[in-house]
This record gives C-alpha cells, sequence and structure tokens, in this order.
C-alpha cells in the first residue's frame, strides 16, 4: 500500500467516527434538525376541528334530549286526554270519550255503507239496591254490569257510562234483530251472576234501535231511551227494538 492511499485511509477514518457520532446522537439533540422544521401548524387547526366537532356532539345531545322531553309531555297528555274519556269507576267511557267514538263509526259507517246500532241500557230496580245495601253496593253492581258486558262484547263494540245507571252500547256493522240478540245473551249471562261482595244478581231492561245516516246521535239515543222505558213498563228483564 503506497502513502497515499494511506493518507486517504487515514483521512477518511476521522470522518466515519464523526458520521457514526453524529447518528448514534438522539434526534432531541441535534441543532440542525431543530432549527430546521418548525411545529407544524396543522396542530392548532386540529384542536380548532375537535372543539366544532365537541360543540356539535353536545349540541346533538342537548336536541336529543328535548326531543325525548317533548315525547314524554306528548305521552302524558294524551293518557290524560284518555283519562277525560273514560269513567273513573267503571272504566268504561264516558260521554266526551263515546261521542268521540261514534263520530269515526258513524263515518266509517257512511263510508262502507255499513249498518250500527245503538243500544241504551238501564239497571233495573237499582235504587232499591242502593236503598238497601248502600251506595257501594251499587257502585259494584255498576262495575259488575260493565265486566260482564265487556267479557261478551266483540272488540269494535263500544260501551259507554251515559249517566248514573245507564249505558250505551254502540254495535258497529250491526243489524238490529242481530243487536237484540245479542243483548238479550248479555242479560241472560249479566242475571245469572251475582253481585261480587253483595250476593245478589240484577237484571237490566235495554232499547235497541238502528241508527240512521240522516239522524243526530242525540235523536237515535232519545229513541233508544225509548224503547227502553218500554221495556220498563212491560215488565224490565228484557230488550225491546225502538
Amino acid at each position: 500500500m503506497n502513502r497515499s492511499n494511506m493518507s486517504q485511509l487515514h483521512s477518511n477514518r476521522p470522518a466515519s467516527r464523526r458520521l457514526h457520532r453524529r447518528f448514534a446522537l438522539p434526534i432531541a439533540t441535534r441543532p440542525c434538525l431543530v432549527a430546521s422544521q418548525p411545529m407544524p401548524v396543522a396542530a392548532p387547526q386540529m384542536l380548532v376541528s375537535l372543539s366544532s366537532q365537541v360543540v356539535k356532539e353536545a349540541g346533538m345531545l342537548e336536541l336529543l334530549a328535548a326531543e325525548m322531553r317533548i315525547a314524554e309531555l306528548e305521552k302524558a297528555l294524551e293518557e290524560a286526554r284518555s283519562v277525560a274519556f273514560v269513567d273513573p269507576l267503571t272504566g268504561a267511557l264516558n260521554r266526551r270519550g263515546f261521542e268521540k267514538a261514534y263520530e269515526r263509526e258513524m263515518a266509517r259507517a257512511r263510508r262502507s255503507g255499513g249498518r250500527l246500532a245503538l243500544v241504551m241500557i238501564d239497571l233495573d230496580d237499582f235504587k232499591r239496591l242502593n236503598d238497601q245495601f248502600g251506595h257501594l253496593a251499587g257502585d259494584k253492581a255498576l262495575t259488575h254490569l260493565v265486566n260482564v258486558l265487556q267479557e261478551s262484547m266483540r272488540p269494535s263494540d263500544v260501551l259507554c257510562r251515559f249517566g248514573g245507571e245507564e249505558f250505551v252500547l254502540m254495535l258497529p256493522d250491526t243489524a238490529v234483530d242481530d243487536a237484540c240478540k245479542a243483548v238479550r245473551r248479555f242479560l241472560a249471562t249479566f242475571s245469572s251472576r251475582a253481585i261480587p261482595d253483595v250476593d245478589r244478581s240484577m237484571t237490566f231492561s235495554a232499547g235497541v234501535v238502528g241508527h240512521d245516516y240522516f239522524e243526530s246521535l242525540d235523536e237515535a239515543i232519545e229513541r233508544a231511551d225509548t224503547a227502553t222505558y218500554a221495556a220498563k213498563r212491560a215488565g224490565k228483564n228484557r230488550v225491546v227494538i225502538g
């Protein structure tokens, strides 16, 4: 090996050691890299974007909570309306509830050409029961009547406590003769069962009419009431067609 080659070899060693030591240094200790690479400008933008996303999600959660609250209020209102249409003692519809159901069924009957029967039901000797056994027994008699009727009614039939011991039964898609037969079955079942906790049975009188499309609900009920009064005069415990 000549001197020139030896000198090149010796001159390369320090450079190799310096290069080796430079790569061995930790990155954080290299001033040239720190000075030549500034902080990324995207970092603040990422924070801003994250904040916007958080705000957006918080707003969506707030909106969802508001919608859930509105749904709860609407449900409570619907339940309040349902209670307002129901007789609290018997669970049958009251007059307001019956009028709503009647409007629906009458519109359906007009549209389809179907028949609609109305029945007035009046408990026999109800005042005597109250006088002998007290008003609590009278309340149990009313509840007993509703329970028996609802056991025998179709899902489409509608029962209303019209007032006191009077009830109105609406039978959609039913001819008068068929309605009369059904109410007679109801009467036979009701009179065969004793009132719970009273140990006494009762009967009722009923008037059945076919509803005319051109008459009002009040007019139809008045005809049914007249037929019920005729059943009372004929001896009670019977069904009369008006």
